[in-house]
């Protein structure tokens, strides 16, 4: 039989293997910008939207455009969070903190986000949602000059903290928040205007959830389209000053 020895070897060896191919946050890690990609899981997002969203966000990590955003910062790197929401009482940290700074990592956070399960489908709370993400900023080991909070979804707030309050709380923090409008063909046939607010959905984001240095608001036509344009917004916001932008609002293709 192995001696304790050689068995506290070897699971020494795998812990060490685990180590190097999970690129979690160290303390006081210094990167370009530590990001929160809060994602909306609510009912109106059904299992193929899901599907899409979750491997939309997977490709864009695996882009060669978006990898090249983030080495060309002064570091070369940022420090990512992803985070799933619905109602008040629903929020999720799929994968927890991890900094990207090369493909190895990169490839480690999209299939770490492809193995997760759906965690639940209900209503919608953007501004609770928003305050789980600010929260996460003082669990990511990482210091960076700008913090980011990127939300996606295809509704107005329907429960839970207004999102224009938590949206000021976390600009008030020196946060930045974007938005990713999800459109919908149609409106929701339970809640119309969940899906179809007067105005529109990108203007009530406008209004309601994005804010600080730089924020905006970029529109997606259906979860089709969600890789190219989650990697375009990946670009955008990993890029920051050094593309130039000062638009409040912006309609991606």
């Amino acid at each position: 039989m192995p001696s304790l020895r050689a068995f506290a070897l070897c699971a020494a060896a795998l812990c060490a293997a685990v180590a190097a191919v999970a690129p979690r946050t160290n303390a006081a890690e210094p990167v370009d910008l530590a990001l929160v990609l809060a994602a909306d899981v609510s009912r109106s997002v059904d299992d193929g939207e899901f599907d899409l969203q979750r491997k939309g966000y997977a490709a864009a990590f695996r882009d060669a455009r978006v990898l090249r955003a983030i080495r060309g910062g002064v570091i070369g790197r940022i420090a990512v969070c992803y985070v799933e929401w619905s109602g008040a009482d629903s929020q999720k940290v799929v994968v927890d903190w991890t900094v990207i700074g090369d493909d190895e990592q990169a490839g480690y956070f999209s299939d770490k986000l492809l193995a997760e399960p759906r965690p639940f489908a209900n209503r919608t709370s953007i501004g609770v949602a928003i305050d789980y993400a600010v929260a996460q900023f003082e669990l990511s080991g990482a210091v960076g000059e700008r913090r980011v909070i990127d939300v996606s979804g295809d509704g107005t707030n329907t429960n839970g903290k207004p999102p224009i309050l938590a949206r000021d709380d976390a600009v008030r923090q020196d946060i930045t928040i974007n938005g990713l409008v999800i459109q919908s063909a149609e409106p929701t046939p339970w809640n119309p205007e969940h899906t179809h607010p007067p105005g529109g959905l990108p203007r009530y984001y406008e209004i309601n959830v994005i804010g600080g240095p730089d924020a905006f608001v970029m529109v997606v036509e259906g979860f089709e389209t969600f890789a190219e344009a989650i990697a375009n917004k990946l670009i955008r916001e990993i890029a920051g000053d050094r593309q130039g932008h000062g638009l409040a609002s912006y309609h991606g293709d």
